[in-house]
């Protein structure tokens, strides 16, 4: 099994739900890390120094000694393999790939159509009024879906009662649809059961965005 050797590095925003989800699995595997805070609002993302790390100028970026990994499921994947004493892809095969498969629910189906570049488009080709909606209508199609996904698996958490790789996706996701798009969660027992499952635990709470170091003052 690896050890850590050298202190890894995260760029990160503190309300991106990208970052988040690597936050969450860097506590939950008890590895520390250097934060390095990217404004995506001053644009920083676009400097030429970040593009040589994630040339789609996307957050967040891993960086282990020599090695650059930027993509949340990428880096995820590398912390699993690398770092396998605290596991968060369970070993029975139907079970990972039910975790994969609610991962890239939330990771291809719901968040790329309401991130912060997209909205923005639909904006400026439309009109402001259709953003919010825009984003509820993909948020709730992709909760939809999950809830018939996990319904006879879930437990305590996502896939059972072991924390995986679906709580760590779901719970930045979860918040964002209530906080940020108003989403009725009443729509979605299931999905709001876990959300508070996922507030009794600090390795969540502490990845969360008002608790980073480039979160605004309140």
């Amino acid at each position: 099994m690896a050890q850590q050797q050298n202190k890894l590095k995260l760029y990160s925003y503190w309300i991106s739900s990208c970052s988040w989800r690597i936050r969450i699995a860097l506590n939950l595997k008890g590895l520390q890390y250097q934060y390095i805070p990217v404004n995506l609002l001053k644009g920083e993302h676009f400097s030429p120094e970040f593009q040589k790390l994630n040339p789609i100028g996307y957050v967040p970026v891993l960086v282990d000694g020599d090695i650059v990994i930027s993509d949340s499921f990428a880096i995820f994947m590398y912390l699993e393999e690398k770092y396998p004493q605290i596991p968060l892809l369970p070993s029975d095969l139907p079970k990972k790939a039910l975790n994969i498969q609610a991962t890239n629910i939330v990771s291809s189906s719901i968040q790329p159509l309401q991130n912060l570049a997209v909205l923005k488009y639909i904006e400026e080709k439309t009109s402001p009024d259709e953003k919010i909606p825009w984003a509820k209508f993909h948020i709730e199609k992709g909760f939809a879906a999950l809830e018939k996904l996990l319904k006879d698996h879930a437990g305590k958490y996502a896939t059972g009662d072991e924390v995986s790789m679906a709580d760590v996706f779901l719970a930045p996701q979860i918040f964002n649809a209530i906080k940020r798009f108003n989403v009725d969660m009443a729509k979605f027992p299931l999905l709001t059961r876990l959300n508070d499952a996922y507030s009794e635990l600090p390795e969540f709470q502490k990845a969360t965005p008002e608790n980073q170091p480039d979160a605004p003052p309140a």
